[in-house]
């Protein structure tokens, strides 16, 4: 029996029906707090609390709750807990370590606490008791979650004390050796020293971790070490060179089986017949799994069972409104015409700014932007053993406890029945927030009693995507005689992606998700959407849109998209204003210091030449999640489209945990900022996309991809966020140099999606 029904609460029932605070503090009194590392030494390793174990030979194995798709998180936590212990970085090894309330992200649940809870209610959760009450929550729901550019700035403290214990565990075992106080043992590169004194932490770790933790844990002088701070070898390089890293697809067990699923147009769709015995006819079937809304055929190899699907010919129906393009644009532009928005942002009097006309100049545009696809290299896969009541999961998930529940909830068994095994991701860009094959694979597993590998074909994981949300953006701008923007109104018309993605995370099937959101406001829609710069009358409004097809988040989120709207229709502005578009920009960053060094430091980089017409070359900037980034890019068009030849990036971080991983997080953000501005979407029809392979969707390849200098500015700031920051301000960079190229202004993304 778990927690919630011993006391008969739920997290629902305290949220909204007990009300946040004091009461809600008190309320958690019933619970017991004692949690357990799920972090196991094996024979001749010792642990030294959650993250981290030594072995008697030496070596120093790091725990990580996240998921590593790429973007280093194994790398940047393991040398944060290294760089406080002293160890050395060839001894280093990592292990991921399966949800646990140890690893819960309260960061995230603060920052995404608008989107589970009430609104008025989710707004303070980052201060005072509704920030305590998130917090614990978090830990009692296992909200492991990977997103947001949160890792390091979640974790790095954690792991800073973890390192720091096991250092003075270390120390004081050998201090009692040389009769002297621990204090003035010092550790470095796997070894205690004290004067020309030295010993192995391989000699030290069987005494010193029978020994109590420090209370207070006492922390290094500084976060920057011989480690931490520095480049050092990405921990997760060699396996995937040399093949022994073990993705979702790598799994191998004995007597398993591989499985490939089809389902029906996006909405309430069921399955209505298919022919399973044609599907037993091809070579190597030996099984078909049929449920209400999906059906799997389950064969010795995966392209027998994948082209059983097709002999079977399933048939759907759906009900309600399907999925169509022209209904899509049709409903974006009806929410910001009638109404009614929810407002965000207010300063001054937009309205009377608008309304002087003698003085100002009124400008007005409308942008918009398609539904994005995730398209990671490794499409969605999961392999699962049911056993004697025990679902075994092997599988790549951005909130694993969410994939073990809907696992457990597929079948009807217990969550604690749930073993869920970490493994990497190829890419992930928010994909793996989607639980769906989780289920789907506990539903195979535990009807063909044996091993089953399910993966999804390309055209299956375009289908069942939680597209990055299209938008349209209804910008209005006052400029007074000085050239300077007056009155700036802001209206988006977009899903309320998040709280539809709290719905699923909290259990509600993918239709019902989408559907009790619609119309509803959501504060992250608006992510980015606040300009950086000062402007006296401004208003920022969302208008909810119900959408025919799941949204989820994207790499950047709703920055990606808010940026493109902001810094173009800016870059507009300013040569409506017969200004120079940097200075435009820099006399309205006020106080926004690390922005504008950004600014001036691309500028120099890049040689700007104030984007003059047929120079080619666009600016925009960008801060999110505590980092800040300024973009020169040189573009054009050419015979096949646009061509993008260099981008510049000035990045302003805060420190940085291993400089070379953030190089590779904002080079790799900016090619698929490209993407975002040269394809990466698709259109509907009859419910369905239209993009089916990875050929569909524009993506840059290889010979596409230009000349990228990246520069981060020093700054002993608290570290931001790097996986995103590079995402944004790409497409408005180039938007604004094709502008300068050929004084066309391009407001839709892709761009030249409809043609010149």
């Amino acid at each position: 029996m778990n927690d919630v029904e011993i006391t008969g609460l739920t997290r629902r029932k305290l949220l909204v029906g007990g009300g946040v605070g004091v009461g809600l503090l008190v309320a958690w009194g019933l619970w017991p707090r004692k949690y357990h590392p799920n972090l196991r030494a094996t024979e001749g390793e010792h642990l030294f609390g959650p993250w981290l174990k030594i072995a008697e030979d030496g070596q120093v194995v790091v725990g990580i709750p996240q998921s590593e798709s790429g973007q280093g998180v194994y790398t940047a936590l393991a040398q944060i807990v290294a760089g406080e212990l002293g160890a050395d970085w060839r001894s280093v090894a990592v292990q991921p370590v399966p949800p646990s309330p140890l690893f819960a992200n309260s960061l995230i649940a603060r920052e995404w606490a608008s989107a589970f809870l009430p609104e008025n209610i989710g707004l303070a959760a980052d201060r005072g008791p509704v920030a305590s009450a998130v917090n614990e929550l978090a830990a009692r729901d296992i909200f492991v979650v990977t997103g947001g550019s949160s890792s390091v700035r979640q974790f790095e403290l954690p792991c800073r004390e973890a390192g720091a214990a096991a250092r003075v565990m270390l120390c004081q075992t050998a201090a009692a050796r040389w009769d002297t106080g621990w204090e003035q043992c010092q550790t470095d590169k796997g070894f205690v020293t004290f004067g020309k004194r030295r010993i192995a932490f391989a000699d030290l770790v069987v005494e010193a971790a029978k020994l109590d933790p420090p209370s207070p844990i006492p922390l290094q002088p500084s976060p920057r070490n011989r480690l931490s701070g520095r480049d050092a070898p990405r921990l997760d390089l060699s396996s995937k060179v040399d093949g022994s890293a073990s993705f979702a697809g790598d799994i191998r067990l004995p007597d398993m089986l591989f499985a490939s699923v089809r389902g029906g147009p996006i909405g309430d769709t069921a399955l209505k017949s298919a022919n399973s015995d044609a599907a037993l006819k091809v070579k190597g079937v030996v099984d078909v799994v049929r449920t209400e809304n999906w059906i799997a055929a389950v064969g010795t190899n995966w392209w027998a069972a994948n082209q059983a699907l097709d002999a079977m010919a399933p048939v759907f129906s759906t009900t309600g409104r399907m999925a169509d393009s022209g209904q899509i644009s049709e409903r974006l532009s009806n929410a910001i015409a009638k109404g009614p928005g929810k407002r965000l942002k207010s300063e001054g009097d937009v309205d009377g700014a608008m309304s002087q006309e003698a003085s100002t100049r009124i400008f007005k545009a409308d942008y918009s932007v398609a539904p994005a696809v995730h398209a990671p290299i490794e499409t969605r896969t999961a392999t699962a053993v049911f056993r004697d009541g025990r679902l075994q999961l092997w599988l790549a998930s951005q909130a694993p406890q969410v994939a073990r529940v809907a696992a457990a909830k597929a079948i009807g068994i217990e969550v604690d029945r749930v073993v869920l095994y970490p493994v990497i991701a190829g890419g992930s860009f928010d994909r793996n927030f989607d639980s769906l094959i989780a289920a789907q694979v506990a539903v195979i597993a535990k009807q063909i009693e044996r091993p089953v590998q399910l993966v999804w074909s390309r055209p299956e994981d375009f289908i069942r995507d939680h597209v990055r949300s299209p938008a349209l953006a209804r910008m209005s701008a006052a400029i007074d005689r000085d050239g300077r923007v007056a009155g700036l109104a802001v209206r988006i018309a977009t899903a309320s992606t998040m709280r539809e993605l709290a719905r699923r995370m909290e259990g509600d099937g993918i239709d019902n998700a989408r559907r009790s959101v619609g119309g509803q406001y959501d504060v992250m829609a608006l992510n980015g959407a606040v300009p950086p710069y000062s402007i006296p009358n401004l208003t920022v409004d969302h208008f909810p849109v119900a959408l025919p097809m799941p949204t989820g988040p994207w790499r950047g989120m709703a920055h990606s998209h808010n940026c493109f709207f902001i810094e173009s229709f800016i870059d507009e502005l300013a040569h409506k204003a017969g200004i120079e578009p940097l200075s435009y920009r820099m006399q309205m960053l006020v106080g926004q210091t690390r922005l504008a060094r950004c600014l001036t430091g691309v500028a120099t980089m890049a040689n700007w030449d104030g984007g003059a017409s047929g120079s080619s070359k666009g600016l925009a900037c960008h801060s999110l999640r505590g980092s800040h980034i300024a973009i020169v890019a040189s573009a054009r068009t050419s015979e096949t489209g646009v061509r993008v030849d260099q981008i510049s990036a000035m990045v302003d971080c805060g420190r940085l945990i291993n400089p070379d991983v953030a190089r590779q997080q904002v080079e790799g953000g900016i090619v698929f900022g490209l993407a975002q501005a040269l394809g990466a979407s698709t259109e509907y029809e009859n419910g369905l996309p239209t993009a089916r392979r990875l050929r569909d969707i524009d993506l840059p390849k290889l010979a596409d991809v230009p000349e990228i200098n990246v520069e981060f500015v020093r700054s002993d700031e608290a570290p931001g966020g790097v996986t995103e920051i590079g995402v944004p301000a790409v497409a408005p960079a180039v938007a604004n140099a094709l502008f300068s190229a050929a004084g066309i202004r391009l407001r839709e993304l892709p761009l030249l999606s409809r043609g010149l």
